[in-house]
This record gives C-alpha cells, sequence and structure tokens, in this order.
C-alpha cells in the first residue's frame, strides 16, 4: 500500500473491503458446495422413470450447446461433427432427474422464491462491485437474467428445506480446498 501510495486510512478501508470480499467468497463457496452435495444426494436417492422425450429434449440442448462451443474454438463445419447421443444420455437423465425432482419437491413444499428473496440475491450478487446499484439495475432490466436469479433462489430453498430435515455434521475445510485450488 504504501509502495502504492496509499493514504493510512485508506488502507484500513481496503483491509476491510478484502475482509467482506472473502467472507462474502467463502459464504457463496460453501453455500453452493451444501446445495450440491444436497441435491447430488437427493437426485441419487429418487426412484423415478424418465420420460424419453424429456430425456431425448435434453440431449439434444446439450448437444447443440456441444456444437456451438466447437464454433467458438474455431471448428469449422462443427454443425456436422459427429456427437452421439450416448456421450450425452449421462448427463441428460441426471438433469431431467434433478428438474423433476426439484420441481416435485418445490410444489409439494411450496418452496418458491418470493419476490423479496429474487430482490436480496440480487442485492448480494451486486455487493461485490463496484457499482452494485447499476449491477442491480442490470439484473432488473432483463427478465431472463431474472429468471437465472429466480433458479438459484428456488435451488436455495430446496437445499435449506432438505438440510432443515437432515441430519448435517460440520467438517472443517482448508480454505485452499474450499477455494479450488
Amino acid at each position: 500500500a504504501k509502495s502504492l501510495g496509499v493514504a493510512a486510512g485508506t488502507v484500513q478501508a481496503l483491509k476491510e473491503d478484502i475482509r467482506n470480499n472473502l467472507e462474502r467468497e467463502v459464504k457463496t463457496r460453501l453455500q453452493a458446495r451444501n446445495k450440491q452435495s444436497v441435491l447430488t444426494a437427493l437426485v441419487d436417492n429418487a426412484e423415478l422413470e424418465l420420460p424419453r422425450s424429456i430425456v431425448q429434449s435434453e440431449i439434444d440442448r446439450l448437444t447443440q450447446s456441444a456444437r456451438e462451443e466447437l464454433k467458438q474454438r474455431g471448428v469449422k463445419e462443427a454443425d456436422k461433427a459427429p456427437l452421439p447421443e450416448d456421450l450425452f444420455r449421462p448427463q441428460a437423465e441426471q438433469r431431467v432427474r434433478m428438474g423433476l425432482v426439484v420441481a416435485e419437491l418445490v410444489r409439494a413444499k411450496q418452496l418458491n422464491a418470493t419476490m423479496e428473496q429474487i430482490k436480496a440475491h440480487v442485492h448480494e450478487l451486486a455487493a461485490s462491485y463496484e457499482k452494485p446499484e447499476e449491477v442491480s439495475r442490470w439484473y432488473f432490466s432483463d427478465n431472463r437474467r431474472l429468471s437465472e436469479v429466480e433458479a438459484m433462489v428456488v435451488e436455495n430453498n430446496v437445499s435449506d428445506h432438505i438440510l432443515s430435515q437432515a441430519q448435517v455434521s460440520d467438517k472443517e475445510l482448508p480454505f485452499d480446498e474450499l477455494m479450488g485450488r
């Protein structure tokens, strides 16, 4: 800070800002990790027949997404690249199973996202930016972006509901492992 000519009072503010950002990032990573564990356990224990048409639609969507990624990487004639359906079937089945299980749980336990939850989540996402008001406006200016936030809130509601019903044990986790290093 001294080499950059930062004033002493500003150094303290910088330290507080770094601490707040780290705490926010740790909270976000822990939530994501817990949510993924809960949803995976929920899906792994779900026994249900998957509608073939929905699985096929998901395979088609994943195939198209892979072709788009190939195009972005500069692969010529990516539309004609042979991409066997079996390559995408496990992921498609997992996604369909997840969608059906989560949708049923949301319906049965009324875990839909409220506007207050959506607003709070947008403000939380925006808090790490230099101009959070502009980021919040950006989210609220597009219904598609807002529906993505709503989906995250619903997943959080499902995860919180399951965690409130389950026996949970805390596990200490080194910072580097949590951050994916």
